[in-house]
């Protein structure tokens, strides 16, 4: 069973942060930081089956922050790709403007969600902004360089397989304006575990091939980071490249070979994970009172 709490704030902006044992590197103080400027975002926080302490220290934070953070808890671990994709379809039940996911280890700022939104309010266009890692002149971006190189390495072939010249798709910081084109995006679960980035990259491109209008590299908008450091603990291993190069080669297949169709039904469906209290709300009375 799947647990969302039973209050979800609003707000014209949502990021949606997936956590997975996260215990020793949530940075809390940094969360209520960027809480206390930003009045007009909200926090979807996602535990995707931890069995650590990161659900008792989200708690924490919602329980700091009741108007302005949400939890989701899902019962069992099913990777990033999805604790994602059922943060964004729940986020988008209260109608955001925009609706983003952010790495919970804040490699990058939570700060950087301002600068995104502010490119999407200037650029009506524009569908998406990611984060981009560029180690420019006078900005703090301190990546291992065995981490560096393989990227620049993987975001060459991802480049290839998209049709699209990316410069790293694999940021944990994205933002998105809410459309029901982005919408279509999380209706179906993603195949690939290891980059479903690159996956929702590839839907947005064959959504935008289409639907005939604007071509995707003029709906995307790459945004160099000010800061991103590298924080100890990551999960990703050097071998994992191997299995990322399978899911690009699955990912070409699917999408680039126009096997891909993405549904024209893009309401939000019934299944959605909801709230505590609305799931209570449905139920019989005597059923009410048992829970």
């Amino acid at each position: 069973m799947t647990q969302a709490m039973d209050r979800q704030p609003g707000g014209k902006t949502t990021i949606v942060v997936p956590c997975y044992n996260e215990a020793a590197r949530l940075d809390l103080p940094a969360f209520t930081a960027f809480l206390d400027q930003s009045d007009d975002v909200s926090l979807l926080l996602v535990d995707d089956g931890s069995s650590d302490d990161t659900p008792q220290l989200l708690e924490t934070l919602r329980a700091q922050h009741p108007a302005r953070v949400s939890m989701y808890r899902a019962a069992r671990n099913a990777g990033k790709a999805e604790a994602v994709r059922h943060g964004v379809r729940l986020a988008l039940r209260r109608r955001p403007a925009f609706v983003g996911y952010w790495d919970a280890d804040l490699a990058t700022p939570l700060e950087a969600v301002r600068d995104f939104r502010a490119v999407l309010r200037a650029r009506p266009e524009l569908t998406l902004v990611i984060g981009s890692r560029v180690a420019l002149l006078g900005r703090q971006i301190r990546r291992r360089w065995t981490r560096h190189l393989l990227g620049r390495a993987f975001a060459t072939a991802a480049s290839l397989v998209l049709g699209l010249s990316v410069y790293d798709t694999q940021c944990g910081a994205k933002l998105f304006r809410v459309t029901p084109a982005t919408i279509g995006l999380f209706d179906a679960p993603f195949r690939s575990r290891w980059i479903f980035d690159v996956e929702l990259l590839a839907r947005l491109v064959a959504a935008a091939r289409a639907g005939g209008g604007r071509p995707a590299h003029e709906l995307i908008y790459e945004c160099p980071l000010d800061r991103w450091q590298d924080v100890a603990g990551s999960r990703l291993a050097p071998h994992d490249f191997l299995f990322a190069a399978a899911d690009l080669a699955a990912i070409y297949w699917r999408y680039a070979r126009g096997r891909f169709r993405r549904g024209a039904e893009v309401e939000l469906p019934s299944s959605l994970p909801q709230p505590l209290a609305a799931a209570n709300a449905a139920k019989p009375p005597a059923q009410r009172d048992a829970a």
